[in-house]
């Protein structure tokens, strides 16, 4: 039994969207069995894009029901089904996040009509829904409405099930394929939740343990990449890892510092250094000049990249050491934080950094008192560290804060 859905959404940020309109036909194999489809109130604010793209409006929303009026409903014409769509995946969450609101973990198998499409139909010269209907002559009438995009979602599938000669579509949603299928739920557990935000990703194993963290990007875009290769080094990840989680930061510096407050350590492979020769910046091995070293990198893409700015912008030793070796007591450096409309601030101690922290946008943080009520201690600072902070501080992405005592 299969229940081929779509929905549209509010748009806006990751995790923060809402159902505006959903349609799900019950599908025994051979005919529509039942049928729901509704607009949906989402009590939140439709993009311009949203509503250009679906031509549903606030005022077509104001009357409509709301999700948790309709929720009993999608529960029971989705019981004991697999759930299919075209890009299962964005469906399947958007559900999700909406029972998650009202307190209910909503679990499905899933099947996607944009990856069995691409098995059965591999001489298509493309995959989305639009053009896969016209290659395929399948009716679609108002594209981007649920009802529509539903429909002809669900003839697109009859035709897979006509042509899929070796069962894979009801091995995938019987548990023939078992231990591929679960690993494709495991991965689909553990994922589904990750915002596209930059942040810290962990990877946990079952004992709880940490066994892969890093600053990255996207974290959701991190994690589906390490769960489709095939690379032995992402091995252990895939094998081990029970729970994902992550911390939304907004540089790779607070992702640094994060990590040290919590007792992790940071690898230090910067054999690089920007030194001053010949009257010009130049990147040389550290190992070939034995000081005078200014900054360090850890390959020459990394280093020339910085080369390029500081020889623009700083055109001498005396103007870089007038920002990187200061010599104060302490210092207060303030700059951007983990999220929009937070700041950070690094506090400096006998020339190391003893601690940061965050605060409201709209807070002054200017007196030890402040700063220490705030501040997470860090007890190590690496090389690596120093390192990124001189070339935030040469960028202008810290500022020097006078304190009042």
């Amino acid at each position: 039994m299969f229940a081929v859905l779509d929905i549209e959404s509010s748009g806006g940020a990751y995790g923060e969207e809402h159902i505006i309109e959903i349609a799900v036909f019950k599908y025994d194999g051979h005919k529509i069995v039942d049928q729901f489809s509704s607009i949906i109130n989402p009590q939140a604010e439709i993009s311009k894009y949203v509503q250009k793209l679906t031509g549903i409006t606030p005022k077509m929303v104001k009357t409509a029901p709301k999700f948790h009026e309709v929720a009993r409903r999608i529960l029971e014409i989705t019981e004991g089904t697999t759930l299919v769509g075209h890009n299962v995946a964005f469906d399947y969450r958007m559900l999700k996040q909406s029972f998650q609101r009202l307190g209910y973990d909503y679990q499905k198998d899933t099947l996607d009509t944009i990856e069995l499409s691409k098995k059965l139909l591999p001489n298509e010269p493309a995959y989305s829904l639009g053009k896969l209907a016209k290659s395929l002559n399948i009716p679609l009438t108002e594209r981007h409405r649920a009802a529509g995009d539903a429909r002809a979602t669900l003839e697109l599938f009859r035709l897979l099930m006509n042509k899929d000669s070796d069962n894979q579509i009801i091995k995938a949603s019987t548990g023939e394929d078992l231990q591929k299928s679960n690993y494709n739920n495991k991965i689909k557990k553990l994922i589904e939740n990750l915002t596209l935000d930059k942040g810290i990703i962990y990877f946990q194993d079952d004992k709880g343990e940490i066994i892969y963290k890093s600053y990255v990007d996207n974290v959701y875009g991190f994690a589906t990449k390490i769960f489709n290769s095939t690379a032995k080094r992402w091995k252990k990840i895939r094998e081990e890892c029970v729970q994902i989680y992550s911390e939304q930061t907004s540089t790779e510096l607070i992702a640094k510092l994060i990590l040290l407050s919590k007792g992790f350590s940071l690898v230090e492979k910067l054999p690089l250094g920007l030194f001053w020769k010949d009257d010009k910046w130049q990147i040389f091995p550290v190992s070939e000049i034995s000081n005078g070293v200014y900054l360090r990198f850890r390959s020459l893409s990394q280093g020339e990249k910085a080369l390029r700015y500081i020889a623009e912008n700083y055109p001498s030793p005396s103007e870089l050491n007038r920002v990187i070796n200061k010599d104060d007591e302490s210092m207060l450096l303030l700059g951007g934080g983990r999220t929009l409309g937070e700041k950070g601030f690094i506090f400096i101690e006998k020339n190391t950094i003893s601690g940061f922290g965050f605060y409201e946008f709209y807070n002054q943080i200017d007196s030890r008192k402040k700063i220490e009520s705030r501040k997470i201690k860090i007890t190590r600072n690496p090389l690596a560290l120093s390192n990124e902070l001189k070339l935030s501080l040469l960028k202008g992405e810290w500022q020097e804060k006078e304190m009042v005592d």
